[in-house]
């Protein structure tokens, strides 16, 4: 009994640190040369952490300088770990997130190549992360074949077209009451950033879902919570899938306001079946959450969801649609303070389509300067800092042969500030670039713009976060000329999008 006892000692002994190196030294290690072969180079794997205490290090760094100046070149100050290995190691590179490789890929062909596949080549990043499950679920974001056709065909009818046009007047009432309360400021600060939060909460709130805007606020709330837990965990490295037997206080906060996100949502769908189920209302709507609910009910397989998916579309939703136009409406003022030329062509523009009066949808679409303004922040401030796909088999990427399941991640702001497709005064606002159109401007590379992404996966709320941005500043620059606060303080980061870590203040002078 002894000598056998023993023998499974020294069998476990043997193994399990053998397991060890095979996973932490020997694969990342073997992987690193197979990449260093074809040309792609990074900074060397470490031990069981990878790059991250070298990421942590260089990001703390930048937090720890003196705020910048007034610079719209952000690259090197919110992604500091890759702009410096873009320097040292080329366009492309490969790095770690503790055991998990990363390739960083900025060659505006190879992103063309990776975005606009069709085949499921590159697939979307599996929400292995807890919170990232959490926070988007399954929803359209995550989803992929056949479940992302379905989940994509609802929400094009819902973003598109007359639907649009018909959330013009809600888009409308939603900036009157933000107005509103500014006339308390006339001539004062005001810090805009809060405020086109809570408008860009109450818009998706109004119009994608019919909730009010203190149903819509509770669910952003909680959302914004669960975004600081995502940030503050990023890179934190459990090894050994210590994750799930370990929990943290995060964990336990995070569990908790995702308990707390089913149930607000599942109040409002259930709000919603109550007034058709009881006759208060013949049908469950026309926007996002009733092309959700009739998919519901639909006895067709092909066409119908769970409730499981309601809840996943609806987070998806309530996240997107306020986090990219809130950083959208906060860096186009910001721009639009310091630069009071542009201010007042935009303004010119306005008034010459609607005089004093609310936009419509016609106007919208002929709002030729503000579209140059709002496509010249997307390209300096976009509020996506890194699109991932991974690989779903070993694959060819250009040159390269790529292993499976690896990361690829394309930083829009490498390509945004390329100085060989945007000149050399690509870190400047100009928004005359896109005077032309789209193609013009990137000088026919169309991956050298990324503001909503590219390929079958763009962005679907494209259309309305432009929309709800016009008829916002049209509004604003109808009543209000501004400029920056003097107490202003450059430092934007990165809270999952690009925002302005201490607000934007602005001085109000009305017209």
């Amino acid at each position: 009994m002894i000598p056998l006892l023993a023998l499974c000692v020294f069998l476990f002994l043997l193994i399990i640190p053998s397991i060890i190196f095979y996973k932490l030294c020997w694969i990342p290690l073997r992987l690193q040369r197979l990449m260093e072969s074809q040309g792609i180079r990074g900074p060397p794997y470490r031990f069981l952490h990878g790059n991250t205490r070298e990421i942590i290090k260089m990001k703390q760094q930048t937090k720890d300088a003196a705020a910048m100046d007034i610079s719209h070149d952000i690259f090197p100050i919110i992604l500091p770990h890759w702009y410096s290995w873009i320097k040292l190691y080329g366009n492309n590179f490969l790095y770690w997130i503790g055991t998990e490789p990363e390739i960083v890929v900025t060659e505006p062909e190879l992103v063309k190549e990776i975005l606009s596949n069709k085949q499921g080549t590159f697939r979307k990043i599996v929400a292995k992360r807890a919170y990232w499950k959490k926070l988007l679920g399954d929803g359209l974001i995550a989803a992929e074949g056949e479940k992302w056709l379905k989940l994509r065909k609802l929400a094009n009818h819902a973003f598109h077209g007359e639907s649009l046009k018909d959330m013009v007047p809600e888009i409308t009432a939603c900036v009157e009451t933000m107005l509103e309360k500014w006339r308390n400021y006339h001539g004062k600060e005001i810090e805009v950033c809060s405020e086109f939060k809570h408008l860009s909460s109450e818009v998706i709130s109004r119009t994608a879902f019919g909730s009010n805007c203190l149903e819509g606020r509770k669910i952003f709330d909680m959302l914004s919570k669960l975004i600081v837990l995502i940030s503050r965990n990023m890179l934190k490295i459990r090894p050994f899938g210590l994750g799930k037997f370990i929990r943290t206080q995060d964990d336990k906060e995070a569990d908790k306001i995702e308990q707390l996100l089913h149930d607000s949502i599942m109040e409002i769908v259930n709000k919603r079946q109550d007034e058709v189920q009881t006759g208060k209302a013949d049908s469950f709507g026309n926007d996002f959450l009733g092309s959700l609910l009739k998919s519901h009910h639909d006895t067709d397989p092909k066409s119908h969801i769970s409730a499981a998916e309601i809840i996943d579309e609806c987070k998806t939703f309530y996240f997107g649609g306020q986090e990219t136009t809130f950083s959208l409406l906060s860096w186009t003022t910001f721009l639009l303070a310091i630069h009071t030329e542009w201010q007042d062509r935009a303004r010119e523009e306005v008034l010459q389509l609607f005089g004093q009066q609310n936009p419509n949808s016609d106007g919208l679409s002929r709002l030729k300067t503000v579209n140059m303004i709002l496509y010249e922040t997307l390209r300096l401030y976009g509020a996506v800092t890194n699109i991932v796909r991974r690989t779903g088999s070993r694959m060819k990427l250009g040159k390269y042969e790529l292993p499976a399941n690896i990361r690829v991640s394309i930083p829009p702001l490498a390509l945004h500030r390329n100085p060989e497709i945007w000149g050399q005064d690509a870190h400047l606002f100009k928004p005359e670039r896109f005077a032309q159109g789209m193609a013009k401007a990137t000088n026919g590379i169309p991956t050298a713009f990324l503001g909503f992404g590219f390929g079958p996966r763009t962005c679907v709320g494209l259309n309305f976060a432009i929309s709800e941005a016009k008829i916002t500043f049209s509004m604003i620059l109808q009543r209000y000329k501004f400029t920056l606060s003097s107490d202003y303080v450059h430092s934007p980061f990165i809270l999952l999008t690009a925002q302005p870590q201490r607000g934007v203040g602005i001085l109000l002078q009305p017209l």
